[in-house]
């Protein structure tokens, strides 16, 4: 429902400087749609760029009732706390936002559009998208994946939030730069909102997850030489139920294992350590039924250039694995390691 000529308010209290903001820093990053303005309290009046090294001008302000002097037609929630409720102190600011004429792009499970009280301040040529909605007429897998004729990759991860969908959007991205024909299917919510459709994985119910996957790769796999498919959570994370059923539902003919250098343990899960990368390897090839491990992303986001291409060359050594930083150095590394 994003379109190019939209212009964005992204609401991020608190966001930028947590991991809990990845919704709205990726449509900075990536949508098509521009960014004029990111409203967050924390950090009003500081460099967008500095902060993120995005290459963004906009401006962060305190306030809704400030960002609307940047002229925004859109209002996205991006921020993904826990649990994907509805913080109530936002509210307020997203009334204001509709009273004032914006549309609303929702990623929470907080769902606005069936809220009177939302519902009743719109007008024409206004609407509410909530992302995050169960796909209708589902089915439980049953691997037909397998029998589609395009590579299949399938990003996983060390981690929640490490880099799954920033991966799989730069190896689409070189694809298309090489004359292939690839699409990337998206499974979260800004994933969604980036790609204008996809599944939100998490507000599927578990026993037709799989089959929600499977459904989108047969759908999106038809005469492409490569699907990507966007990974969420970790086989490793104590609280995620996500990447199985992507193994499954998609059928992939390959992996891509994304982790963020130097994190030992699960974010917010000091207990529940991360095991050396080959031993990640082994379990998620176990679990995809020797499907290999092709390649290592690694997120060296909160490390300077030459201490990233230290740190790419001792994961190489490490796994034996062709690795790269796909944000920051490019994805062609990846795309050589998927069709080797």
């Amino acid at each position: 429902m994003l379109k190019p000529d939209h212009k964005l308010a992204l609401l991020l209290h608190g966001g930028i400087k947590s991991d809990r903001g990845k919704t709205g820093l990726s449509l900075l990053r990536y949508s098509s749609s521009p960014t004029v303005v990111v409203i967050d309290q924390e950090s009003a009046g500081e460099s967008i760029s500095t902060l993120t090294k995005i290459n963004s001008s906009a401006p962060i302000v305190d306030s809704l009732a400030t960002a609307l002097a940047y002229n925004p037609d859109v209002l996205v929630l991006g921020n993904a706390p826990s649990g994907g409720e509805l913080p109530d102190t936002w509210r307020q600011e997203i009334h204001q936002a509709i009273a004032a004429g914006l549309s609303i792009v929702n990623g929470l499970h907080t769902c606005l559009a069936k809220d009177p009280q939302l519902t009743a301040l719109l007008r024409s040529g206004q609407w509410i998208w909530d992302v995050r909605q169960e796909p209708e007429n589902l089915v439980v897998a049953s691997g037909q994946a397998r029998f589609l004729d395009c590579q299949r990759i399938l990003t996983v991860g060390t981690d929640m939030a490490v880099g799954k969908m920033s991966t799989s959007l730069e190896l689409h991205k070189t694809a298309l730069q090489r004359g292939l024909k690839s699409k990337f299917l998206a499974t979260g919510q800004a994933g969604i909102m980036i790609a204008g459709a996809g599944v939100a994985l998490d507000a599927v119910r578990v026993d037709f997850a799989a089959g929600a996957v499977e459904q989108l790769v047969l759908a999106g796999g038809v005469d492409q030489d490569l699907v990507i498919i966007e990974g969420q959570g970790s086989l490793l994370h104590p609280g995620s139920s996500a990447t199985l059923p992507l193994i499954r539902g998609s059928q992939p003919t390959a992996m891509i294992l994304v982790h963020r250098w130097g994190q030992e343990s699960i974010n917010n899960h000091p207990d529940f350590a991360i095991p050396p990368l080959p031993e990640v390897i082994s379990l998620y090839e176990a679990l995809a039924f020797g499907v290999e491990v092709k390649a290592i992303a690694l997120n060296t986001a909160l490390l300077d250039q030459d201490t990233a291409g230290d740190a790419i060359a001792y994961a190489q050594a490490m796994t034996g694995l062709p690795c790269t930083d796909a944000v920051r150095f490019g994805a062609e590394t990846l795309l050589e390691a998927v069709f080797s």
